[in-house]
């Protein structure tokens, strides 16, 4: 699972907007607005949650670490 800080650094690291978000995921622009102001897991449906993580994967974010402990973002290596 990813986190509201994931999501919301992850927007940072590809500089969209909640409306860029909404439309690469097929997610309402104010359900990630609020999925964003959550400390740790979102409460939500876990397919909005994979949709979300599924759209910055295909933009080249990687999600690093566990919601427990060092949980961040970063575009992925050319290696993986």
């Amino acid at each position: 699972m990813i986190t509201g800080a994931q999501i919301r650094a992850a927007r940072g690291l590809l500089r969209w907007t909640a409306k860029d978000l909404a439309e690469h995921s097929g997610t309402n622009r104010f359900t990630i607005q609020r999925l964003e102001q959550s400390d740790g897991i979102p409460p939500s449906r876990s397919q909005t949650l994979a949709d979300i993580k599924r759209a910055f994967e295909e933009a080249g974010v990687e999600f690093i670490g566990s919601p427990q402990s060092g949980a961040g973002v970063r575009f992925k290596s050319d290696a993986n």
